[in-house]
């Protein structure tokens, strides 16, 4: 694909937006499926400005009911669902994923919004009972406050819809700081979030804004008094820089940072099924997930046959430009994710591994573009480089003997997002799921780490961060919760039979 028609693609699909085309501004946005120029928007402004105007819009949108809350994400689902073609193919260009998962990037935030109008309706307490007569207790979950998202370019609208459709629901304001690889993507999607706030009379001013620019602007909200929350995705570099600045001042985190996920195939697998799981968990978005299969233990009696399929798969799997029918494996983001890889996969044979793959490729009219081939990479050990996480397609893979040693290799890496297990023996699905077997926040069964669906808490342990994003209970990370007591009698006693005796005066 020529480098003009990119650009004027882009601009077909903001004009089907009923958005202005963004071509003028500091920051240029480059295409990493062929390293040309797609558009350009000018830097924001004053953070400081940009906070105060959301405390203002959280201070009129906390009374207003959460159901009315949840008719603005109504609105924007349905707008979403209009506009699901172009904006998916928006995500494919900007970030270089593969038509289907820019489509499913869109289909995501469809699915959030559906889930937070129906959480309008849900956002329960409790009642409990008191040891003192004639009295009830009861929790309240209460709006929070001003909501700052910080977003990576990997998934360039629907981590933002995580966040910003849960964060309204419960009656918070929204600020969001997109990678500055990917802003193009949060315009499109904040112009239809506006157009749906537009219907709602309720809605104030400032309820969701958009901060484009540099790191230093997370480091300017997470450093802002009146944020209530720091929502961030990235690196766990950039956690550690963020999260103590945040916690200096008590303010909350919710932190979604590096993932080395593993999966386990045991001799009892059904090896089509774990094999079709490795290859989509590990090649997938080119291996730029936080999910990405980036360690495979397999059981050294059927290491041979696995991995000799796998490599197989490898190889012939499309790499090229995912604008096109049949490309699987699209660019990486840009030219240092590439030296990235391949200094990867240096080191790792100079530590005795075998590679198999991890090329480079020449893509026909993407000559800029950073195309690389997944790589199936035999170690000796899990040794320091495998503990690291390098965000490309590179699959190390160790042979094991015993289950618990295998889930020991697993778990002694730093990061604790996804993990799964190929197994038809119940025992050995029961102990990784246990207290005794992974350490992820997400453990699966006969399915990859990858592809989570929203229903779920998603998230990690250590240095994955901890937070949980999206369905189950996750919502409560954006609101605060106080507890009541109500007397309806006409004595006071006090807990824990305390007797406070003052006399008659």
């Amino acid at each position: 694909m020529s480098r003009p028609s990119l650009s004027l693609e882009l601009a077909g699909i903001f004009a089907g937006l009923g958005l202005p085309v963004p071509v003028a501004g500091g920051l240029v946005v480059h295409s990493p499926i062929d390293g040309s120029v797609i558009g350009a928007c000018a830097p924001a402004g004053d953070v400081a400005a940009a906070v105060g105007r959301a405390r203002a819009a959280f201070l009129r949108w906390r009374e207003v009911p959460a159901p009315r809350r949840g008719e603005v994400l109504r609105r924007f689902g349905l707008l979403l669902r209009q506009h699901k073609t172009g904006l998916g193919r928006l995500v494919s260009i900007e970030s270089g994923k593969i038509l289907s998962e820019g489509q499913g990037e869109v289909q995501e935030m469809v699915d959030m919004c559906d889930f937070a109008v129906g959480l309008s309706r849900q956002l329960y307490g409790l009642t409990m009972t008191s040891e003192r007569p004639g009295h009830r207790m009861m929790e309240s979950w209460q709006p929070l406050g001003v909501c700052a998202v910080i977003t990576a370019f990997n998934f360039p609208a629907a981590v933002w819809a995580w966040n910003a459709a849960l964060a309204l629901v419960c009656g918070d304001s929204v600020i969001w700081k997109p990678s500055s690889r990917t802003p193009l993507t949060a315009l499109a999607c904040q112009g239809l979030l506006l157009e749906a706030m537009a219907g709602v009379d309720e809605a104030p001013p400032g309820l969701s804004q958009l901060l484009v620019g540099a790191a230093g602007m997370g480091g300017a909200l997470a450093d802002h008094p009146d944020v209530a929350l720091v929502s961030a995705t990235g690196s766990t570099a950039m956690g550690r820089s963020l999260a103590p600045r945040v916690a200096a001042r008590f303010g909350r985190c919710l932190l979604e940072l590096g993932g080395n996920n593993g999966m386990i195939v045991t001799p009892s697998a059904e090896l089509e099924l774990a094999l079709r799981a490795i290859v989509f968990a590990a090649a997938g978005t080119a291996g730029q997930r936080c999910t990405t299969l980036r360690r495979l233990f397999v059981h050294e009696s059927i290491a041979p046959q696995l991995l000799a399929r796998v490599q197989a798969a490898f190889a012939s799997l499309t790499v090229g430009n995912p604008l096109q029918a049949g490309v699987l494996v699209g660019p990486l983001i840009d030219a240092a994710a590439v030296d990235a890889h391949r200094r990867a996969l240096a080191q790792a044979q100079a530590e005795g591994g075998v590679v198999h793959g991890g090329e480079t490729v020449a893509v026909a009219d993407c000559l800029d573009g950073c195309y690389v081939r997944p790589a199936l990479v035999e170690m000796p050990a899990q040794s320091a480089l495998v503990c690291r996480e390098t965000f490309s397609p590179i699959l190390y893979v160790m042979r094991y003997r015993r289950l618990d040693e295998a889930i020991a290799a697993h778990n002694a890496v730093p990061q604790g997002l996804a993990s799964s297990i190929f197994t038809t023996d119940l025992r050995e699905a029961e102990r990784f799921m246990s207290a005794a077997g992974s350490d992820c926040g997400i453990v699966n069964v006969n399915i990859g780490p990858s592809g989570a669906e929203i229903g779920g808490a998603f998230g990690g342990e250590k240095e994955t961060g901890g937070g949980r994003e999206a369905g189950s209970d996750a919502w409560r990370a954006y609101m605060r919760r106080s507890t009541s007591t109500i007397n309806y009698s006409r004595d006071l006693p006090l807990a824990q039979g305390v007797r406070f005796d003052q006399g008659s005066s």
